[in-house]
């Protein structure tokens, strides 16, 4: 299993529908298969996620943040890993919003 324990990610890509950019940053932390993380910059004033790690690495989660317009916004992501040739971790996202206009969209995160 990997483990994202005090790991940090920015994004590199995102879809336009999303509010995470590279100026967001995500402090991972992992218990166990829990993985849970704080994440804040851009266009995002504070946010949580929370989620299980299966054996492969592969992340289901759901999170909250509340947006620079003063919007709580909802959603759920599943991730996949896929190890660089120098060690980091890059995650391919897909995601949707379970408020505002439900849209879907892919993003990808990158170990700092």
């Amino acid at each position: 299993m990997i483990d994202y324990n005090n790991k940090i990610f920015k994004p590199v890509s995102n879809t336009e529908n999303g509010e995470t950019s590279n100026e967001t940053v995500f402090h991972y932390k992992q218990e166990g298969n829990i993985l849970t993380s704080e994440y804040s910059g851009g266009k995002i004033i504070k946010g949580h996620l929370i989620g299980l790690v299966d054996k492969m690495g592969n992340i289901e989660m759901r999170y909250h943040q509340i947006n620079e317009k003063g919007e709580l916004m909802t959603g759920f992501c599943s991730s996949k890993p896929e190890i660089l040739s120098d060690g980091k971790i890059r995650l391919q996202e897909t995601w949707q919003w379970t408020s505002g206009d439900l849209s879907k969209g892919n993003s990808v995160l990158q170990e700092q």
